[in-house]
């Protein structure tokens, strides 16, 4: 019974050293030789590798790869618009410098040209204008009526009287060609007359003062429009509308005590 149960024991152990693989000496497993269950996992680790190597291998046919369009970066919308600077297609403004401060009289000098061509721009649409109220007959007057009207532009004050005549302008007794001798001033104190249609049928005559020659030639017409007011109630809209009726009160600043003038003030010294 002892010799069957050790000659067990040896086929045990001898089928153990089977499985465990080749044995040193000592009783060790040799170095470098892997059991029987490793190879599967090793075969698994090799197997991998070789499918990735195979992917990366250039194809026979055709030599290298070309990148495909899948794997191609595309550009982004968002980098094209960070490239472009914001407001290239806009035209530059050119801005023109400043120029030197003019000086009081030369201000003075511009405002009475501007004022000038504008009074001229006026006068012209007003000859070219084609007005019902010129074109109707003038109110019939008395033989002696007499109609006196007081019109004023700035410092300047005429006192206007017209009545029936032929056409005849009398200011400070003298003729209008005498008193006003530009063309401009003589329009200006006409407009009145010509719009409404009473230029040739009544005489008008004028006592001014005060203001320029351009103030006096403003005050005549406007005295002269408000007679036409008197004689002919329905004539006050159109002369109106053209701004014959409206009083310029423009006047010159009054000197201060202790100024130089309106607004000037002495330099200051310290010592």
């Amino acid at each position: 019974m002892m010799d069957d149960e050790q000659r067990k024991d040896e086929t045990t152990q001898d089928e153990g050293a089977e499985a465990a693989g080749p044995v040193s000496d000592s009783g060790l497993p040799l170095p470098g030789e892997s059991s029987e269950s490793s190879p599967p996992a090793a075969e698994s680790d090799q197997a991998e590798p070789s499918e990735e190597g195979a992917e990366e291998q250039p194809s026979e046919e055709g030599g290298e790869q070309e990148p495909s369009e899948e794997s191609a970066p595309e550009p982004k919308a968002e980098e094209k618009k960070k490239d472009v600077i914001p407001g290239a297609d806009l035209e530059p403004i050119l801005v023109e410098p400043e120029g030197p401060e003019l000086s009081a009289e030369e201000k003075a000098r511009l405002e009475a040209e501007e004022e000038e061509k504008a009074r001229r721009e006026a006068e012209l649409a007003a000859a070219q204008e084609t007005d019902a109220a010129a074109s109707r007959a003038p109110a019939k007057m008395e033989k002696g009526a007499r109609f006196l009207a007081t019109g004023k532009r700035k410092s300047a004050i005429a006192r206007v009287t017209v009545m029936p005549g032929n056409g005849k302008i009398e200011i400070n007794k003298r003729s209008i060609e005498e008193f006003f001798p530009r063309p401009l001033h003589q329009t200006m104190a006409k407009q009145p007359l010509a719009v409404s249609g009473y230029e040739g049928n009544v005489d008008v005559r004028v006592r001014v003062h005060g203001g320029g020659i351009s103030g006096q030639a403003g005050a005549v017409r406007h005295g002269i429009a408000r007679a036409l007011t008197e004689i002919d109630s329905e004539l006050r809209g159109d002369l109106k509308r053209r701004g014959f009726l409206t009083r310029d009160a423009r006047v010159k600043e009054r000197r201060k005590a202790g100024l130089k003038k309106a607004r000037k003030r002495p330099q200051f010294s310290k010592r």
